[in-house]
């Protein structure tokens, strides 16, 4: 920026070009739209569940559905807890600190199984449900045609994954918007159904579901030549738990979106975990239970066994007209939520392979950002080719889909329960919010409901290795393969770059003018904050905690010193030292939940330089942190000598504080 006539006599330089640093994960949304995320893959399983699991165990299904769904609040209170300790909570950040990278990397291989057929069961559930549609209704009007179920389901699944690849290339906030509103049109669809089952029964008379087990052969996998295994009362419901644990998917997915949680973070992230717990129990377990209690044995499971809520809608009471418009209803909302879960497995996948990469594990190739939009498009990629490959592989059947899916699931919750145990002994600092039940000897504390979480997952996973062998053959093989991966890009990218692997992307764009509309802010009261030392960010901390509660914009700008005549700020460049800089401020934006604009600006003289961008950007005040070679005075002095130089109106008051971590110092100049 150019310099006044104060310390030099050269002509004042030209217009300066200011970078404008920009990040997609700088965008920060309601618990409401985090909690629609992350329902679109968990309350979709209520459309396939219960044949799954049904086929597994028998008619006794949704006892065992709605005792997973219950268990999910307390896994989801793992989930709580670890993200109040760690922004970025996920498995692979909670892993790593409690029990090493090895451990972190293997946990992160098997949740990637996990997400990379979340995204294909989900795609072609929803092919099947309009695949369903469309031959009853060919066979309705009489039309000789008949699509081949698992065919075409697979091609539909292929055309949504691509769908929600270019929304995730645009990046979250189309995404989050699309997850509000498919929640909002499956609500309706939600209520409209318990009523209707509701009345049905009623009229029909209700009768509750078996509780016996009836196991077979393939639900007991390589134990079924085990004649004790069928003798076992107790084995045998973890084994029916552990058929049912699928249910309980998108724990994960809170814990990648919760970056993007605003402001109060904790408390919406609380409130998120309770709207998912209570909309997915009413949704997946009263289906499930309806699902049996309505459509008769002897069609349910050789005609709906992956259409149950299709099934439920052509079987209850009314006129045959009315309840084929339900049942179009019923499938195109079941094909929207099944497709917003493709959605979230890819929000999640680029999640976990982002915080791997910026570890280090993965090259800094993956997470470089799009040019236009700013979103890590090379992980997405990845991922959805990963997905389709899957698509294509399982040629669209349900089953097979679903039985693989669990095995990622639930042994990503045994090592993130287990960490979360060891990191109570290992971890002493305060936590925001704790699993409950603890007890507590002397100084040490003993986390009594960890440990009994921790203890049901591992016994649901150990069962499930020997019960369910399409998922332990494949889903072994996948992580094995998938660590492997990690290990030898990890090697390979040692003494490269190192200390860059914890840094973020950016994107950065030049800009003439200090526009507050082009870069990004949006008429609100405007604090800038200059920083140069991402270690000394407490006068940062206090902005933003402050923007909490006011609703303000936040700029964070950092200045450029070039010294003598060619000091005129007009070339600037985003240095490693700037990308370490706002790295640490993206961290603090995400700790809070608050959007920051990070600007970069060269120039001979820094005070200047903030003294016109708080005039050009109409800020209320200017919040800097304290100089370890001058007073506060003196700060505050040289600022208002820049500032009567670019602000002519003497009645133009502008507040300048100085703040470090034990004061907060105010000047009105």
């Amino acid at each position: 920026m150019a310099e006044p006539q104060l310390a030099y006599s050269e002509p004042a330089p030209r217009q300066p070009q200011i970078i404008v640093v920009t990040t997609a994960l700088l965008v920060f949304i309601s618990f409401w739209r985090a909690a629609a995320i992350v329902l679109c893959d968990l309350a979709s399983t209520a459309y396939y569940i219960g044949g799954i699991v049904e086929q597994a165990i028998g008619k006794a299904a949704p006892w065992y559905i709605g005792a997973v769904m219950l268990f999910s609040y307390a896994v989801r209170a793992v989930y709580v807890e670890s993200c109040a300790m760690f922004v970025r909570g996920g498995v692979y950040r909670v892993v790593k600190e409690a029990m090493g990278g090895t451990l972190a990397k293997f946990s992160v291989s098997a949740l990637m199984f996990d997400y990379v057929l979340t995204g294909p069961i989900s795609g072609v559930s929803a092919g099947q449900y309009l695949v369903g549609l469309t031959n009853e209704l060919l066979k309705l009007i009489h039309v000789p045609l008949t699509l081949p179920p698992d065919t075409t389901a697979a091609a539909i699944a292929v055309a949504i994954t691509l769908y929600f690849w270019h929304q995730n290339i645009l990046g979250i906030e189309e995404s989050s918007d699309k997850a509000m509103k498919i929640m909002g049109a499956t609500t309706v669809m939600v209520v409209l159904m318990i009523v209707w089952c509701g009345i049905t029964l009623w009229m029909r008379g209700a009768t509750l579901p078996p509780t016996e087990l009836h196991l077979t052969h393939e639900s007991l996998g390589w134990l079924g030549g085990a004649q004790w295994a069928k003798t076992v009362g107790a084995l045998g419901i973890v084994i029916a738990f552990g058929h049912s644990i699928l249910a309980m998917s998108g724990e994960e997915s809170l814990a990648q979106v919760n970056r993007e949680i605003a402001y109060p973070k904790v408390k919406n992230l609380k409130r998120a975990g309770l709207v998912i717990f209570l909309y997915s129990l009413l949704m997946t377990t009263l289906i499930s239970f309806f699902a049996v209690m309505i459509i008769p044995d002897d069609v349910r499971m050789a005609s709906y066994s992956d259409n149950l809520i299709g099934g439920l809608a052509m079987y209850m009471v009314g006129p045959l007209p009315v309840r084929l418009l339900l049942r179009v209803f019923v499938v195109i909302i079941g094909f929207l939520i099944l497709a917003g879960a493709v959605n979230t497995a890819i929000v999640g996948s680029n999640g976990v392979l982002n915080r791997v990469a910026e570890d280090g594990v993965l090259p800094d190739w993956f997470r470089r950002p799009h040019a236009r939009y700013g979103t890590t498009a090379r992980i997405i990629n990845t991922v959805v080719a990963l997905q389709i490959f899957t698509i294509i592989a399982s040629r669209g059947d349900v089953y097979v889909l679903g039985e693989a899916y669990a095995f990622g699931v639930v042994w990503s919750f045994v090592f993130k329960a287990l960490s979360m145990v060891v990191l109570r002994f290992k971890d002493h600092r305060p936590r925001a919010w704790r699993v409950p039940f603890n007890l507590r000897v002397g100084r040490v504390e003993f986390p009594i409901g960890l440990t009994l979480i921790f203890l049901v997952l591992l016994a649901a996973a150990l069962v499930n290795l020997f019960t369910k062998q399409v998922a332990t053959q494949w889903g072994i093989a996948f992580t094995l393969a998938l660590f492997l991966l990690f290990w030898i890009t990890e090697r390979l990218s040692r003494g490269r770059a190192h200390d860059a692997h914890h840094l973020e992307q950016f994107n950065v764009r030049l800009t003439a003018e200090l526009d507050p509309q082009q870069i990004g802010l949006r008429g609100r009261p405007c604090t800038l904050v200059p920083a140069r030392d991402p270690k000394n960010l407490s006068h940062l901390d206090r902005a933003l905690t402050e923007a909490e509660h006011d609703h303000g914009d936040v700029v964070v700008m950092t200045v450029k010193v070039e010294r003598g005549p060619d000091g005129n700020g007009v070339e600037p460049h985003f240095s490693p030292e700037d990308q370490a800089l706002f790295t640490a401020v993206v961290n603090r934006a995400e700790e809070h939940g608050k959007t920051v604009t990070p600007l970069v600006v060269s120039s001979n003289d820094s005070l200047f330089a903030i003294a016109r961008a708080a005039k050009e950007l109409g800020a209320r005040e200017v919040v800097m942190g304290r100089s370890a070679k001058f007073t506060p005075d003196f700060q505050a002095e040289s600022f208002a000598l820049r500032w009567g130089a670019v602000e002519p109106d003497q009645a133009h008051e502008m507040i300048v504080r100085v703040v470090s971590e034990y004061e907060d110092l105010r000047y009105e100049i």
